[in-house]
């Protein structure tokens, strides 16, 4: 029988898997060496980063941090206590009411009025003003209410219910020099140099009304210079003072008036620089500048009529119910409607002198025949009755019967300072009108 003789296997076949085999067994031989290698590495770096944080950890607890503040992290935190309220008074307002309106307990408002010598200081409310409250779901906390310019009320709760102190907040003054020049109105150069219209106001009302018609002979290239107070809280700007001296320059003639108060308070006003009262017996015009809507001219064309008619008055062009004022001490000799002037009021103030104010819309309260008036106060309120194409005030001034140009009648010189306060007057007059002079020239506007 014959055998068969064994296949044989190609050296190509076998040299593969012998080699296939031994790279096995390196991979198997090196794994461990590597492995461990990799495991080193890792831990190495592992153990230097936790070395390197703890040293670096180690360096910033060790030195101070100079540019942060130190923190109590176990201090609490305080949050305000109560909701706060800034309420401004309106026209008829009264503390019961304010309370409603405000949902505060009613019953905190009566304890505090019985609190002793509180109660003016709380019921006396101006319109405009602001009363400031914290409460807490409408149980009062606090109340605080400015009474003067220096003095603040304040009202607080404590353990024992509501007491109250009056805290004395002094104002600082701080003189303001200015100089402007008029080029379409007083107010527009006023604004331009920093004056409030406040004080534009008492420039003309209470220092130079009595030699100068604001609403209608002010013009273009006239001057004013002013060194007047400006006021200051905890230096906060909160208004302005009183003018200390002024100069007014109208169509080339100078008017130049100083402050003066004299050390016993007898007398405080103001004067020329020669010593006469600025106020004189009669007022340019009867009410605060406005425009001018008619001037005095006996040969006027009436608007109504059709026809020349004298106007022997000044029509002053206002808002209804802008008030009039009395241009003179007096006495009410007529009060009623007037033909064309409508409602109407004439006063009689002496040495044949009579007053006329046409066209009202109404009288002042307590105005009737035989009233005593004073300059200055109101006597009845811009309208438009009787023969009046718009509201304004009708204006006439009379002397002997006659009329004459409000603003052009010569008025009776004003009465000099009294003899015993002449060298005070004039000690500090000279100093003020030195100043003046400075601020002038300077040309010095105020800050805005």
């Amino acid at each position: 029988m014959q055998s068969n003789p064994p296949k044989s296997v190609p050296l190509s076949s076998a040299s593969n898997a012998l080699r296939t085999h031994l790279q096995w067994l390196l991979i198997g031989f090196l794994l461990p060496f590597v492995g461990g290698s990799v495991v080193f590495t890792v831990v190495r770096d592992f153990n230097s980063g936790r070395l390197l944080y703890s040293s670096e950890r180690a360096q910033q607890m060790a030195e101070p941090i100079l540019d942060q503040p130190l923190v109590d992290i176990a201090a609490p935190v305080v949050a305000p206590i109560g909701n706060a309220i800034e309420f401004v008074v309106r026209r008829n307002d009264t503390l019961e009411r304010i309370f409603r309106q405000l949902r505060l307990n009613v019953e905190d408002l009566a304890t505090i009025r019985s609190l002793p010598g509180i109660r003016d200081n709380l019921d006396s409310l101006r319109p405009g003003e602001s009363i400031s409250f914290v409460h807490l779901d409408g149980t009062l906390l606090s109340l605080a209410r400015r009474i003067s310019e220096t003095d603040l009320l304040s009202v607080k709760r404590n353990a024992q219910g509501f007491a109250a102190e009056v805290i004395e907040t002094p104002l600082d003054f701080q003189l303001q020099h200015v100089h402007g020049e008029i080029e379409s109105s007083l107010f527009a150069a006023a604004r331009a140099a920093g004056v409030s219209s406040d004080t534009v106001m008492r420039l003309a009302n209470d220092i130079f009304g009595w030699d100068i018609d604001f609403a209608l002979e002010i013009q273009p290239g006239d001057q004013f210079t002013l060194i007047y107070e400006r006021k200051f809280r905890d230096r906060e700007y909160v208004g302005d003072g009183d003018i200390i001296a002024a100069e007014f320059v109208n169509d080339g003639r100078t008017y130049r008036a100083v402050r003066f108060e004299s050390a016993d308070k007898e007398i405080a006003d103001y004067f020329t620089q020669d010593g006469r009262s600025m106020r004189k017996q009669f007022l340019r015009a009867p009410l605060d500048f406005t425009r001018i809507s008619s001037n005095f001219n006996p040969r006027r064309f009436h608007p109504i009529l059709n026809r020349i008619r004298a106007h022997q008055g000044v029509d002053y062009a206002a808002p209804t119910g802008t008030a009039i004022k009395a241009a003179g001490d007096g006495r009410v000799s007529f009060i009623g409607v007037k033909g064309g002037y409508g409602k109407a009021i004439v006063l009689e103030h002496g040495g044949a002198v009579s007053t006329l104010y046409g066209h009202m819309s109404r009288h002042a309260k307590d105005m009737r025949p035989g009233s005593r008036v004073k300059q200055g106060q109101i006597i009845g309120y811009v309208g438009s009755t009787g023969s009046a194409t718009g509201p304004h005030l009708h204006y006439e001034y009379l002397v002997n019967g006659t009329h004459k140009n409000p603003r052009t009648v010569s008025l009776p010189d004003a009465q000099p300072i009294p003899p015993q306060y002449r060298a005070e007057f004039e000690s500090r007059s000279g100093a003020l009108l030195a100043q003046l002079d400075r601020s002038k020239s300077a040309k010095v506007t105020a800050a805005p």
